[in-house]
């Protein structure tokens, strides 16, 4: 009979695993929330990375502990272990070894799928070769609400992106004057999405908190609040801000937006840094050539220079005491090297803008007034961190979800056959840790497949492809069930690429790929699980 701090080597080998799982996932999925952020311009790779690091941590923090529940319980009959605890714990840890091998090797190859079917796949895995096909939840609530997500996801983002965009085109982008009409619109667009931003964080609550008590009503007053503060701020100071920088071409940077209406006019870009501008071709025809005797003492001036400069380095190298220069020098070194590692992943294009195969694809897109797209470059900034919220909300169970298991068996030695055990807030944030160092060190691999690799991406379609697949998650993520971000990303990027009354917008090709990509990780990540229980409860062992 099992007692409470048995198989201890479980616990700890499946918190390796469960760590090596959530890094795969911040390598893979968290590109579905910046990929178009930063193939439109509005993100560099390293501001989205900063800005992910947090928003990943604290919706997995914060939010990340129904869904876990729903992995852990949902899926595998666990009532079956009852007898047998360390059993489930030995099913875990197969299960998240399937999942986190498969899902760092796609990632390491560029290849986005889907971390949710990954852990799905190695669960199902686990429990056929336990107990056959019929250890698993096979109805509604289960293994077939799940597999319906899956079909119902990418269609719901795709519809509700295009709905988006197909609105910004008429109302903004195709006006005679498209600034003047998105600076109108711009409160509107602040309202909507903050008042979806704070309707979904509260209402679906975080863990310990009485927000699930709440009256739908209230909550809605809430969000409604939180909207209208947020237009107003857009009206107030956004406007004036983005109207000064883009028209009036003054030199303002991103925080004067909370001081402009009292900041006083500011130099142009061109008065305040004149060497952002390449020199003209008649400034470069126009310039005074030097004479003769001009260059002759610019001559005598570079040998000079030239002379003193060999004199100083001789006296250097015979002054200089090799012991010295020789530990200084290495440090140097692994200080630069060092510093290039940990940057490595953070200085990639991932923006594929040159690429010769997608030329067709990008020049098929139509293009709209740039200032009225700079209008929404802040905006999809606001809808890139909804994203990565609810992805950090939704994605973390896919890893702490087999964890959360095996440390409740291993500190209470017995079955949760109702599957309503919380997960501990020290186990959302090891997966939230996890997930971020993923993103900084090989995100830029799958980030360079999704994006431009699809479609052209501008501000106000990187803005509404967002918008529509956090939409779709975070209503998902409410309702309990494990949906794919690669899906929502994918069916909502598709959809505005359609947008464009042309076919031939879409990289179909990247379309087909992911789709069979999703369909093989179920099989991958279910045979490397199902073998390695397989292979670890049949092991003969020493009686």
């Amino acid at each position: 009979m099992m007692q409470p701090g048995d198989y201890t080597w479980i616990f700890g080998v499946g918190m390796v695993f469960a760590f090596l799982d959530a890094y795969g996932i911040g390598a893979n999925d968290v590109s579905n929330a910046f990929a178009t952020s930063i193939s439109s311009g509005s993100l560099t790779l390293i501001q989205a990375s900063i800005i992910a690091c947090f928003t990943e941590f604290l919706g997995a923090l914060l939010l990340g502990s129904g869904t876990s529940e729903t992995i852990k319980g949902g899926i595998l009959s666990v009532a079956n272990f009852a007898d047998q605890p360390e059993m489930l714990m030995l099913a875990m840890l197969c299960a998240v070894f399937g999942s986190a091998v498969w899902v760092v090797f796609a990632s390491t190859r560029g290849w986005p799928v889907s971390t949710t079917h990954s852990i799905v796949g190695a669960i199902c895995g686990v429990g056929i070769a336990a107990f056959g096909g019929g250890s698993l939840k096979w109805e509604w609530g289960g293994i077939s609400s799940i597999i319906t997500s899956w079909f119902l996801s990418p269609v719901a983002a795709g519809l509700v992106a295009a709905l988006l965009y197909t609105i910004t085109k008429h109302v903004v982008l195709r006006r005679a004057d498209s600034f003047k009409w998105g600076v109108r619109m711009v409160p509107i667009y602040f309202f909507f999405t903050m008042t979806i931003n704070a309707f979904y964080i509260i209402y679906k609550g975080a863990p310990g908190t009485d927000a699930a008590s709440m009256s739908v009503g209230t909550v809605v007053g809430i969000s409604f609040g939180v909207g209208a503060f947020f237009a107003a701020f857009a009206w107030f100071f956004f406007v004036p801000w983005v109207c000064r920088r883009v028209k009036d071409h003054e030199d303002l940077r991103w925080y004067h937006v909370f001081v402009i209406p009292i900041l006083s006019k500011r130099p142009t870009l061109q008065q305040a840094d004149p060497e952002m501008h390449a020199p003209t071709a008649t400034a470069a025809v126009t310039s005074p050539s030097p004479s003769a005797g001009d260059e002759n003492i610019i001559n005598e001036k570079i040998k000079d220079d030239t002379k003193e400069e060999v004199l100083e380095e001789s006296i250097e190298t015979t002054e200089q005491e090799p012991t010295n220069g020789d530990i200084k020098s290495k440090l140097s070194q692994l200080k630069t090297k060092a510093i290039n590692a940990a940057m490595h992943g953070l200085r990639q294009d991932v923006r594929n803008l040159d690429s010769d195969h997608l030329k067709k694809v990008h020049a098929a897109a139509i293009l709209y007034d740039d200032d009225a797209e700079y209008l929404f470059s802040f905006l999809q900034v606001l809808t890139a961190c909804m994203a990565s919220f609810s992805h950090g909300s939704n994605d973390v169970a896919n890893a702490v979800g087999p964890l959360a298991s095996i440390f409740d068996i291993w500190q209470n030695a017995r079955v949760d056959v109702a599957g309503s055990v919380p997960v501990p807030i020290w186990v959302l944030a090891y997966g939230g840790v996890a997930i971020d160092i993923g993103l900084i060190t090989m995100g830029y691999k799958v980030m360079r497949k999704m994006g431009n690799n699809i479609t052209y991406f501008t501000p106000s379609r990187g803005f509404c492809a967002e918008l529509a697949a956090a939409l779709t998650v975070l209503t998902c993520s409410k309702l309990g069930l494990p949906v794919s971000t690669t899906h929502c990303i994918t069916g909502a990027t598709a959809g505005i690429g359609l947008c464009n009354g042309n076919w031939r917008a879409v990289n179909w090709k990247m379309i087909g790929w992911c789709f069979f990509s999703w369909i093989l990780t179920l099989p991958a990540a279910g045979l490397l699980s199902g073998l390695l229980y397989a292979f670890g409860s049949n092991a003969p062992k020493f009686v």
